[in-house]
């Protein structure tokens, strides 16, 4: 895809931690629109670290250009209204009483009109398929359905750019299948990091694999995961 717009692109990205952990140590990434994207790697790869990077919550030297906007100073506000996080708990990022309150949150949080409101919350509800709990408290459902509330959450503003942390974390092969459904009928860009390659395979067309916080191959999630050193921890990392 030559000819498309970058939907991300970091060079020489580095971050270290106030304990002296260095997460990145000179991360280069390009993702095209339209792509959806995998990373793995084990853990203490980066890969949290990098995903944290792509709308601000952590700036490290380097550089980093989501969306055609360098992620600092005033582009920050734009880029958080088209870039949707989702951590890898939804414990981590729902507050509020209801799962309506929870999806309204974001669209009121980006100044839009009480009407604008009401209409994206009841899209976004329809969309990931849980309009039925719009007035439940996010306490009281299932995990799946957690994640759900959370990707509604991101979905309300306008999103171009997803960003996934271990979607399918916790789930059963039930709530997994109906979340890759869901991913798969969006039309944003993803970056998802992941240990689930068949979870990968299934939604990824590309994929980097990332350790001691380098990137170090990229290609299919078959080719990568080929290597069976995928998932193994350095020993500087032990």
């Amino acid at each position: 895809m030559p000819d498309t717009p970058l939907a991300v692109r970091i060079t020489g990205l580095r971050f270290r931690y106030p304990d002296g952990t260095v997460a990145l140590d000179g991360v280069d990434l390009e993702v095209q629109e339209g792509e959806r994207v995998a990373l793995l790697g084990p853990n203490g790869a980066g890969k949290s670290t990098l995903l944290l990077h792509l709308n601000g919550l952590l700036r490290g030297e380097g550089e980093v250009r989501v969306l055609g906007l360098p992620v600092r100073g005033r582009a920050l506000r734009q880029l958080r209204q088209q870039v949707g996080l989702v951590f890898q708990s939804p414990d981590d990022q729902l507050f509020m009483p209801s799962v309506f309150d929870e999806v309204a949150f974001g669209a009121l949080n980006a100044g839009l009109g009480r009407e604008e409101v009401q209409r994206r919350v009841h899209q976004a509800l329809a969309v990931t398929g849980i309009a039925h709990l719009a007035e439940k408290h996010p306490d009281h459902l299932s995990l799946g359905q957690r994640k759900r509330v959370a990707i509604a959450s991101v979905l309300v503003t306008d999103n171009r750019l997803l960003v996934l942390d271990e979607p399918s974390a916790g789930l059963d092969p039930a709530g997994r299948a109906a979340l890759l459904e869901l991913l798969h009928a969006l039309g944003s860009t993803m970056v998802v990091a992941t240990h689930d390659l068949e979870f990968a395979s299934s939604l990824c067309t590309r994929a980097i694999a990332m350790r001691d916080g380098r990137v170090y191959s990229a290609g299919t999630v078959a080719e990568l995961a080929a290597d069976p050193s995928l998932f193994a921890v350095s020993e500087a990392a032990l």
